[in-house]
Order: C-alpha cells, then sequence, then structure tokens
C-alpha cells in the first residue's frame, strides 16, 4: 500500500476509521497476517470476531478477503468480547484476529491478532514483521482460495468459564453490570443466566457510538452512574466492562471503585489456596500489597513490565498460574494464558458470594496504601524529562531500577514513571504509606516533570 499510517502499535493495530483503517487496509493486513502465519507453519486456519462498532463487520470481511486470498480457511465467530476470541483460538488450536478498538472513543477501530492457543503477537512477536508485509505489500499467491465459516462459540465460552470457577454455592447476591454499551451487553447476560444472582444491566445495548458514556472503567468519571446505581438499588457488587469486555473494574456496596491491585491480590489468594506454592505475576504499577499478599499465601510473585505480551510471555516461562495488571487486565494459565474481564468478574463474584461479609470488608485487608492513580503530563522529549527526575533522586537513600521506565523506591514509598507508547506524554503512578507522603512524592516529581 502506498501509505500506511502509523496505526500499528505495541500490542495491536489501532486508528481512525476511514482516514487510517479502512476496507482497503484491512485486505492487506488480511493477506499480510496469513502471509505471516504461512512462514510461522501456523495452522491454516484463522479465527476472526467483531465487535459492536458499525465499521467492523466491513473491516472483518475485508479481511477476511484478504486470508483467504492467500488460501487461509476462516471462521467466523461474529459479534465476541476479545477473552472470546482468545476462548476460540484457544479451544479450536487456531491463530486469531479480533476487530476492536476496546475502550477508544467511537471513530476508531483496531485489531488484535493472536498466534495459535491464544499466544500473544506484538511488536516483538511479529507485529513488525506483519506491518512490514503491509507497507511492502504482499503478493496474492495463485492458489486455491480459502473457505469462510460461521460458528457460534458463546455457549461453549460461558461453559469453559464456569468450568475454571465454581459458582454453585455462592448465596444470592445483587449486582449491576455496566456494559458501557460494548461487547459485555452480548456476553453477560449468557454468563449471568448460570448464576444465582439479581442482575440490574445497565447499558446493555450494544452501540459502537458509546452514546452514555466512554467505555473506559480506567477512567474513573465514567463510573458515576455505576457508583450512583450502586447506592440506590442497595447492590452487593458493581461491575464495569470496557468497550471490548476483557478488562473488568469494581465498585463494592457504598459505591466506591475498588483499586484494580485489590482485585489483584484477592484473585492470587484464590488461586493460590487452588495451586499452593505457585507463581504469581504482576505489573510494576500494582499495590506493594500484591507481592505482600502473595508472599503471605505462600506463592512467588514475579514483578513484569506494563504490558499483555510481557505479561503472557512471562507467564509461559515460568509457568505463572496467573498475572494481574492495575489496568485491569487478568491472565489465567487456565485460559491459554490470555486476559478475561469476565473470568475475574466470576472470582471477584465467587468470593463475595462464598463470604458473609460485604465487598469493602472481602477487600479491606488488600488496601494498605495510597496510590496516586495514573497522571499523565505532556512533554516535549520524555526522555530528558525522566532523565531530570533521575538525577533528583541519585543521590537519595532509594532503589533505582528501569524494568519499565523509571521506578524509584523508598522505604515507604515509590512511584514509576514511564513513557506512553503513542503520544508525548509520561505516565506517572506513586504510592507511599499515608496520604500526606503519597501527595508529597507526587508534588515533588510532578514539580521536575512540569518545570
Amino acid at each position: 500500500m502506498e501509505h500506511i499510517p502509523n496505526v500499528f502499535k505495541a500490542y495491536d493495530i489501532r486508528g481512525l476509521v476511514d482516514t487510517e483503517i479502512d476496507a482497503d487496509f484491512a485486505f492487506a493486513t488480511g493477506l499480510a497476517f496469513a502471509r505471516f502465519l504461512q512462514i510461522e507453519r501456523e495452522p491454516g486456519t484463522i479465527v476472526i470476531g467483531e465487535d459492536m462498532r458499525p465499521s467492523s463487520p466491513e473491516l472483518a470481511d475485508a479481511f477476511s478477503a484478504g486470508a483467504t486470498s492467500q488460501g487461509m480457511d476462516v471462521i467466523r465467530i461474529g459479534l465476541a468480547s476479545t477473552d472470546m476470541l482468545y476462548f476460540a483460538s484457544g479451544k479450536l488450536g487456531l491463530p486469531g484476529a479480533m476487530f476492536t478498538a476496546s475502550h477508544n472513543p467511537a471513530q476508531y477501530n483496531g485489531i488484535k491478532l493472536c498466534l495459535s492457543k491464544a499466544r500473544p503477537i506484538g511488536k516483538e512477536s511479529g507485529l513488525v514483521t506483519i506491518e512490514n508485509f503491509v507497507r511492502e505489500g504482499s503478493p496474492i499467491a495463485l492458489r486455491n482460495v480459502g473457505v469462510e465459516k460461521q460458528r457460534n462459540m458463546l455457549e461453549e465460552y460461558v461453559d469453559h468459564l464456569l468450568t475454571l470457577v465454581d459458582v454453585t454455592k455462592i448465596r444470592p447476591l445483587k449486582i449491576i453490570v455496566d456494559a458501557g454499551n460494548g461487547m459485555a451487553g452480548h456476553t453477560a447476560p449468557a454468563i449471568f443466566a448460570r448464576l444465582n444472582c439479581e442482575v440490574i444491566p445497565m447499558y446493555f445495548e450494544l452501540d459502537g457510538s458509546f452514546p452514555n458514556h466512554e467505555a473506559n472503567p480506567l477512567d474513573e468519571t465514567t463510573l458515576k452512574d455505576l457508583k450512583q446505581a450502586m447506592i440506590d438499588q442497595k447492590a452487593d457488587l458493581g461491575l464495569a466492562f470496557d468497550g471490548d469486555a476483557d478488562r473488568c473494574f469494581l465498585v463494592d456496596e457504598r459505591g466506591v471503585a475498588v483499586n484494580p491491585s485489590a482485585l489483584t491480590a484477592l484473585i492470587a489468594q484464590r488461586e493460590l489456596k487452588k495451586h499452593p506454592g505457585s507463581k504469581i505475576i504482576y505489573n510494576l504499577i500494582s499495590s506493594r500489597a500484591v507481592q505482600e499478599v502473595i508472599s503471605e499465601n505462600g506463592g512467588t510473585g514475579l514483578r513484569s513490565r506494563v504490558g499483555h505480551s510481557y505479561i503472557k510471555k512471562m507467564m509461559a516461562e515460568s509457568g505463572a498460574i496467573f498475572g494481574g495488571e492495575h489496568s485491569g487486565h487478568f491472565y489465567f494459565k487456565e485460559f491459554w494464558m490470555a486476559d478475561s474481564g469476565a473470568l475475574a468478574a466470576l472470582h471477584a463474584i465467587a468470593a463475595l458470594g462464598e463470604s458473609s461479609a460485604t465487598m469493602s470488608e472481602l477487600l479491606a485487608s488488600f488496601n494498605r496504601y495510597y496510590s496516586s492513580g495514573e497522571i499523565n503530563s505532556k512533554v516535549a522529549d520524555t526522555q530528558q524529562a525522566t532523565e531530570l527526575v533521575r538525577k533528583s533522586y541519585d543521590s537519595g537513600n532509594v532503589v533505582i531500577d528501569e524494568l519499565d521506565g523509571l521506578t524509584v523506591n523508598g522505604d515507604t514509598w515509590w512511584f514509576n514513571l514511564r513513557p506512553s507508547n503513542t503520544e508525548p506524554l509520561l505516565r506517572l503512578n506513586v504510592e507511599a504509606a499515608t496520604q500526606a507522603q503519597m501527595e508529597s512524592v507526587r508534588d515533588a516529581v510532578l514539580s521536575v516533570i512540569r518545570g
């Protein structure tokens, strides 16, 4: 193709519909992906899922046409959450493509690619090769055109989830689910029909224009309606999913958003009861409480860079049974090391339903520190700004590491400063033993970054 915009990101493909990603681009990418899979000696069939964005069916059609032109067969599973696509890839043992822009606004779309058994494809594991094939233009091989078939896998997906978490012994719960007009509106009804729960749906209508709020629960402002509904309905638990439903965030019975690190700690504790002495992965912006809970429960904590391809690679190499990211991604060895918002939600429901405690009481022991949340600063030169921060802490009684950006560890506090993959931004996360100390460290670092 003559002009390819910068839509190939660290872990996926994402860009503006029509101006950056259109049917021609999707066709070229399908063709390039097929060529890449043939080189990798992957199976000759691709499973394709799509979200509810208006552009997804057309883009998936074009991608499928590109792949089948290379002799690859295609199985279309239709509307799906990203973790449902990973399930299909895992169960069928096939590479996959998911058409979604996750939590991005309505004008975006994209493609998440994986190898067979839901193994990740990112910049360091094939995405650069696929990008180069698209840019160079892949020759259409003279071979038989592949066959496209349809297969509905929703009930198989739900069946598998419920083999991984026992929800048969839970007390009756009232749960509010905010699908944000995203794919949880498709998957949640099938899942919750099997549970001993009263479900109050919010924004289950599939609508890629996101008329109620952006489907990005990492932005706490999008939880406003769910928080209020929790109080009004006197519900036990609130669940908020992002656009492609691979991430899940909790709101407790008080209408308070749950720190994702607390959910990581809860699931780690549950998994270590099933698999004593196992390894658990957490990313480096997770709370210190996560490592503490893993150790207290006899596990081994492994600290990872931010990003699903790093965590999945570390899981494969280490044999870890579970991995959690502060961004709301939760990875399970029993789910082909892929992330699943639904599976994380089921763990929270099972833990709450097996207990007489409220959600806030259940998680209280995991909330040990005060965190800033992620703070973004626009800077002219991310490397230069990071170096200024490093120099200001070099002489202090601290431990500095560069696993991912700059992490500075004090005795009762730490912060991490990472550049964005896509924008001239620095992302700051701070945690400390007290609110005052957290604010002091936060303000000191920001003053250096912002001058």
